[in-house]
């Protein structure tokens, strides 16, 4: 008969991160291990320390953060989105000097996306709603996943949301708003997603320079610079 305590244990054992932020800890683990080290100051020190947990996190398959929020992302693959409110949140703006229609019937044809977000290997769209993923992981890995969109208004905005089964659950809404009598819009993105190795990858990110806002901030200005190079090129052809 098991004491309070040993089922206790039991629960602190049980493996609670998936698969996928398995293998990413340990890879990124081991990447943050090395260049703490490399580093030989206080810094580097807690950087290296950092790493060491998330190896061994991606070893065990165990977290305890997790544990004690109640998250196990072991089991909760079969769902759309991102479950509850668990995911990290990020909303960006920009200006783009193109008309609205313009940039939705760009962005709209997924396979265009990766021109603009170069850790976005590609996009294949299976019907008008459902598309495949692939997106550049650390240490030369890749992430992919099935995304369907949920809601749509043509030259207004986009919805989608990640499928069950997805290696990095993510949702979300880009909305364009036609300004300066039509001449402009302001694009908008919001993302809510659940990072392949947690809370804790996502603060790794934030260290080596990977914030998922300085991403989108980057891919952001990058489609901008696409339309409006498209359109001057368009206006010397006149």
């Amino acid at each position: 008969m098991k004491t309070p305590l040993s089922t206790s244990c039991d629960a602190s054992l049980k493996m609670n991160v998936a698969t996928p932020e398995r293998v990413l800890s340990v890879t990124g683990g081991a990447a943050l291990l090395a260049y703490g080290v490399a580093q030989r100051s206080l810094g580097g020190t807690l950087l290296a320390l950092a790493g060491g947990l998330l190896v061994y996190r991606g070893v065990s398959g165990r977290c305890e953060m997790y544990r004690r929020l109640g998250v196990d992302t072991a089991h909760y693959h079969d769902e759309y989105g991102v479950p509850g409110n668990k995911g990290i949140n990020v909303e960006r703006e920009i200006r783009i000097h193109r008309p609205a229609a313009e940039i939705y019937d760009f962005w709209r044809q997924l396979s265009n996306l990766p021109q603009f977000m170069p850790h976005l290997i590609s996009v294949e769209e299976r019907d008008e709603r459902t598309s495949h993923w692939v997106v550049k992981g650390p240490a030369g890995t890749r992430l992919s996943w099935d995304a369907e969109i949920i809601n749509e208004h043509p030259g207004e905005m986009i919805s989608w949301q990640s499928l069950p089964g997805a290696q990095v659950e993510n949702a979300g809404t880009i909305r364009f708003h036609s300004v300066e009598d039509g001449q402009s819009t302001d694009v908008r993105v919001s993302l809510q997603y659940y990072p392949p190795v947690g809370s804790a990858g996502a603060a790794v990110a934030r260290v080596l320079g990977e914030a998922p806002e300085q991403q989108m901030e980057s891919d952001l200005a990058s489609l901008r610079d696409i339309l409006e190079a498209t359109e001057v090129a368009a206006g010397r052809g006149k």
